[in-house]
This record gives C-alpha cells, sequence and structure tokens, in this order.
C-alpha cells in the first residue's frame, strides 16, 4: 500500500508527515521542522547550508535523512527530505532554536497518537474530521465524508478476501465503479473537475460523495452475496454495484432536469486556516 502524506500544523505552519505502513513509523519532513524551528524566509536554502555543513562535521542526522516523495505548494510531488522521530530529534540538537523543546514535545504526541489510532481505530476518523473541520469543510459534508470513508474500507476488505491485489487491481476496480455510475473513469472525473493530484473524493459535492458511497456499498453487499473470486469476477461485481447508483442517478437526474455530476471543486470553497468558516457549495442555480 502506498505512503500516504498528512499535513499536521504546528503554530500555524504546516509540517508534511509521512506514515511508513511497513516500518510503522513517522517520517518528517527535514525542511518544514527546520522552518519550524528557525522562522527562517527559506527553510529550503537554510536546510542546504546545514545540510552541508553537517556532512562536513560527519554529523549522523544527514546520514539517517532519506527521500521520500510529499505533496509541494503547486499540487504536485517531489523528492524531498526525511527522517524519522530519533532522527527529526538529532537534528533539533543541531539547531540553536528557544523552539527546539515545544517542536520536540509536538513531535512526540504525533508519534502518540498513531500508536492509539492503531489500538483504536475510532481515534483515527475523530482526527480526520479535525482536519477536514480545520481546512474550512462544512459538517454536512465532512459526515458524508466519514461515511464514504468507512465504506470504502468495508470494500477494500472483500476485495482483499475475494483476492484482489492492492495498487492496479483496486485502481482497476474503482473506476469500473466510477464509470458505471459517474460515466466517467476517476482520471476523467478528476479532470471534468479540474483537479490534478488532489483527491477526488476530497473534492465531490455531497450528492456525488453519496452517490459514490452507495455504489461502493452495493459492490460490497453484492460481494458477499456472490463470493467473487479474482480480478475478473470482481470486475462483473463492481460494474453491478456501479449501475445501482447509476439508477439512483438517474432517477434524480431526471427529477431536478439537470446533471448532479458537478465541475465544482469543494476545494473552491473553502479557506485552508485553522479558524475557517465552513461554506456549502453552491447549487448550480447559484453559479
Amino acid at each position: 500500500m502506498p505512503n500516504e502524506s498528512i499535513i499536521k500544523l504546528f503554530e500555524g505552519k504546516q509540517v508534511r508527515i509521512v506514515w511508513d505502513e511497513e516500518q510503522e513509523k513517522y517520517y518528517f519532513s527535514v525542511v518544514d521542522i527546520v522552518q519550524v524551528l528557525t522562522d527562517s524566509a527559506d527553510g529550503r536554502k537554510y536546510w542546504n547550508k546545514l545540510k552541508q555543513r553537517l556532512i562536513e562535521e560527519g554529523n549522523e542526522s544527514v546520514t539517517n535523512c532519506h527521500q521520500l516523495k510529499l505533496p509541494s505548494s503547486d499540487g504536485k510531488k517531489y523528492n524531498t527530505d526525511v527522517a524519522d522521530l530519533e532522527g527529526i530529534f538529532r537534528l533539533i540538537q543541531s539547531i540553536p532554536s528557544k523552539k527546539a523543546e515545544p517542536v520536540k514535545q509536538w513531535l512526540a504526541e504525533q508519534g502518540a497518537q498513531r500508536i492509539d489510532q492503531m489500538i483504536d481505530p475510532e481515534l483515527t476518523f475523530q482526527m480526520a474530521v479535525e482536519d477536514y473541520r480545520r481546512q474550512g469543510y462544512s459538517d454536512k459534508w465532512i459526515n458524508e465524508r466519514m461515511r464514504s470513508i468507512e465504506m470504502r474500507k468495508e470494500l477494500t476488505d472483500e476485495w482483499k478476501r475475494g483476492g484482489v491485489k492492492e495498487g492496479k487491481e483496486f485502481a482497476l476496480l474503482t473506476d469500473i465503479i466510477t464509470k458505471a455510475w459517474s460515466g466517467k473513469t476517476t482520471r476523467e472525473y478528476k479532470h471534468f473537475k479540474g483537479l490534478t493530484k488532489e483527491n477526488l473524493r476530497d473534492n465531490m459535492t455531497n450528492i456525488e460523495l453519496a452517490l459514490n458511497t452507495l455504489a461502493e456499498a452495493a459492490t460490497t453487499e453484492y460481494s458477499k452475496q456472490y463470493n467473487p473470486k479474482g480480478l475478473n469476477e470482481n470486475k462483473r461485481v463492481a460494474r453491478k454495484g456501479g449501475d445501482a447508483a447509476r439508477v439512483a442517478r438517474e432517477n434524480i437526474e431526471q427529477g431536478l432536469g439537470r446533471s448532479i455530476i458537478s465541475p465544482n471543486k469543494a476545494s473552491d470553497y473553502i479557506r485552508p486556516i485553522e479558524d475557517a468558516e465552513a461554506k456549502e457549495l453552491p447549487s448550480d442555480n447559484e453559479k
């Protein structure tokens, strides 16, 4: 399973973090931590100079760093220096900063939160809700998104049980479901909304999320009923689940007299700051 990156805030500044499932540890963006510690106008430039000095001194802080792809401000992913918790603690010792102790405490809390999540998965949902709310999503949208996450997990568990492999095969079945109910593959849907690296579900309207969740829920129930084995049998079940949501979509559109597949992006209607007031996506007649 690909490692997923998240963004946490320390005193309003973003810190990119990756959880490595295989290693079962967090990796933190070194540049982001340096930026927090130094309040430098250019954390990357500061880190490059510091890294050169540490290399010349033979400091282990640099040798313990490696690179992972992390999202940048332009939405693309680039190889970025990262270090685990121990490596970051060593790095902090090399940077004179009044924030050293608060940052250490904050970093330790991130690791503790992950352990708590592994013991009680419900905490993962609670943290996701807090993150979406902090970004400015409405409670109504967040509730729908949480349902979609829960249903997605149940569906992928079914796929694993049926012998479907994570990665390309998961993506293929997801495309089949999405195409069946929306008329678009995942890539076409993202292009329609003007998305690049952004998560499609994070940019669906409430009704789009509801229909996508229905499609995956129906696929899960059909899988339990028919017990498909392997990719080909699961393809047929995926189409059947997607078709169930397509029928619901067509009934709604017939009543509305318009398509409910919208080019609107949820990210266009939120302000990515902690105290942002949540805004609903506008209806078509408000555009």
